[in-house]
């Protein structure tokens, strides 16, 4: 037991650190921003945490945060995705697909 016991509190440690500084779960600082038409507004996700619904119309993703997100074909962030590095896009398929950060 006497060897277990060091890498019990490095883990203790580790998990400690984790908590503190809020995991992986923080939001991303910066914005997603999803192009849909020459007639219409880019629609800005700031600070984007967590799964959002693209719009209907989306056509271009483009993350200008820093940290990945990743593009979904689906609504609910559900199925396999594609991983857009910071200061990266990707073209989206229109309809109902979604993204994470």
């Amino acid at each position: 037991m006497r060897k277990l016991r060091p890498a019990l509190t490095v883990a203790g440690a580790v998990l400690t650190g984790l908590v503190l500084s809020g995991g992986s779960a923080s939001a991303a600082s910066g914005d997603v921003v999803v192009f849909q038409t020459e007639l219409q507004r880019l629609t800005h996700f700031e600070n984007p945490r967590g799964c959002h619904k693209l719009p209907a119309g989306a056509h271009v993703l483009t993350n200008r945060t820093d940290k990945p997100v990743t593009i979904y074909a689906d609504p609910f962030c559900a199925t396999p995705g594609l991983t857009v590095q910071p200061d990266h896009g990707s073209h989206v398929a229109p309809g109902s697909g979604s993204f994470s950060a």
